[in-house]
């Protein structure tokens, strides 16, 4: 197996899902999430095993993607018509890939450039990036820590942002480098 990239992304919605605030956000979800599984380089994506309309994803069976976590950061709440969370795990090839749909994908870019209507200011990284092997899935959990790693420590080699990669061996490197390769 060869190494890849890790993508968690967090925030938390100015309101919780249902609140009419926040839907279009939620109702953009699922094209963004079928815009990533359609991009170069895309390997695979958290999704529950079965998605069940009612439940939260703290109440979901996430399958080998582990028990949903969230990182320290999130004081919301866990239940219907209270979460506020909203965040990703995916994996990707390379930074390259990741980084064209983060800010090429037009679905993406449009749901990007209208963060600020659905999200509150933040103090904490709204993603984190790492290298890790595609044969060792990251979980939740793993992830949340990755990404107060970030927030704690700044980017590292353990986690870090597009505007400050590193490379698979762990030296930072310049974005157009990593993105060309």
């Amino acid at each position: 197996m060869s190494d890849c990239i890790a993508l968690m992304t967090f925030s938390i919605l100015r309101a919780p899902y249902g609140d009419s605030g926040v839907q279009d956000f939620d109702d953009r979800t699922p094209d963004v999430f079928v815009e990533a599984e359609r991009t170069p380089g895309f390997i695979d994506r958290a999704k529950p095993v079965e998605d069940i309309p009612w439940m939260t994803n703290f109440q979901k069976d996430w399958g080998r993607w582990g028990p949903f976590a969230v990182p320290r950061f999130y004081l919301g709440g866990t239940t219907r018509g209270h979460t506020r969370q909203a965040q990703t795990l995916s994996l990707w090839r390379d930074l390259g890939s990741v980084w064209r749909y983060t800010y090429q994908g037009p679905m993406h870019r449009g749901a990007f450039k209208e963060r600020t209507a659905w999200f509150g200011p933040q103090n904490w990284p709204i993603y984190c990036v790492w290298w890790t092997r595609e044969d060792e899935l990251p979980n939740w959990k793993q992830a949340c820590k990755r990404l107060e790693h970030l927030h704690d420590h700044g980017p590292t080699a353990v986690s870090f942002t597009f505007r400050e990669p590193f490379d698979a061996a762990g030296n930072r490197q310049p974005l157009a480098r990593l993105v060309e390769a």
